[in-house]
């Protein structure tokens, strides 16, 4: 590990506070930044905020972090462009080929695959009428959310209800998407989530929806507590990523975050397994940092 580590924390220009355009839960940014620079600062490395589509000395850096880089669905290629770019004059964490395979939410068909406890899910190349009603056929649902295939922070997301008025073509995915039955389970008891950093778990939570509605990001009014999971619960996360790292032949991933809900069999679920760019919860996890840092440091 150089004398001094610099590693650049890759953002976007709208988690910026007070920037035109910022985002509502720019302060997400604030939160998790601040507890990261901290832990790096007390471990004698430099974690310097980067925005990743404009311009920085990109030589200056041991390391690239792709953080809180949230405003990339739009600009994907652009994204990627510039990861392997970045990836060229120090690693990129975690590495492009990663993102790759999981910037397209194709992913969970393969963790399905490779045994991973899953959400039913339709693939389509479009949220057609004809692949909804699929849908509500299939899964003998009458309530199903649509997602795209690529995207973020339940953007481009539906919920629609059998029998009730489409939501229009701008509210839904625009390219490939995917179908899933609605888990009564999430309004109710939300949606867990497990932060792991270098394959040791640093902390869990539960995020709830406000009332009447299904989305667990805070920018939609849901709220975060911390969640004790069970070995059994831990067990199952940890499969998923397990799964994830012997399908993309990546091992020691410096971060992931494991999102899961209970299914309409009662069971844990995968619902996301984000290795690019999550939110790491660090007000639920207050040791987050020292985790964080064992795992930066093997990187280094």
């Amino acid at each position: 590990m150089p004398a001094r580590p610099r590693v650049c924390f890759l953002t976007s220009a709208d988690m910026m506070k007070g920037r035109t355009g910022a985002r509502e839960d720019w302060f997400e940014y604030d939160l998790e930044f601040g507890a990261l620079s901290r832990a790096c600062e007390a471990a004698g490395i430099d974690l310097v905020s980067c925005i990743w589509d404009q311009a920085f000395d990109q030589d200056a850096f041991d390391a690239f972090m792709i953080g809180t880089v949230w405003d990339y669905p739009p600009k994907q290629q652009l994204f990627l462009d510039t990861l392997d770019s970045l990836n060229t004059k120090a690693p990129v964490l975690n590495p492009p080929a990663v993102v790759r395979w999981n910037i397209e939410k194709a992913y969970l068909r393969q963790l399905d695959e490779a045994g991973a406890p899953s959400v039913p899910t339709l693939w389509r190349d479009a949220a057609t009428p004809d692949a909804i009603g699929e849908a509500f056929d299939v899964f003998g649902s009458d309530e199903i959310v649509v997602k795209p295939q690529v995207g973020a922070g339940a953007w481009r997301q539906a919920r629609i209800k059998k029998g009730e008025p489409l939501p229009a073509s701008d509210q839904l995915p625009p390219a490939a998407a995917m179908l899933q039955p609605f888990l009564p389970s999430i309004p109710v008891e939300g949606e867990y989530s497990l932060m792991v950093f270098g394959g040791q778990i640093s902390h869990g939570l539960v995020k709830k929806p406000k009332s009447g509605d299904y989305r667990v990001q805070s920018i939609y009014g849901a709220t975060e507590a911390v969640w004790e999971p069970s070995q059994e619960e831990r067990a199952v996360a940890l499969q998923v990523l397990h799964a994830a790292e012997a399908i993309t032949g990546e091992e020691d991933l410096l971060y992931a975050r494991i999102d899961m809900a209970r299914g309409l069999d009662g069971k844990l679920a995968v619902m996301e397994l984000e290795v690019i760019e999550p939110y790491f919860y660090p007000e639920q996890g207050p040791d987050m940092g020292t985790v964080f840092v064992e795992a930066l440091k093997r990187k280094l």
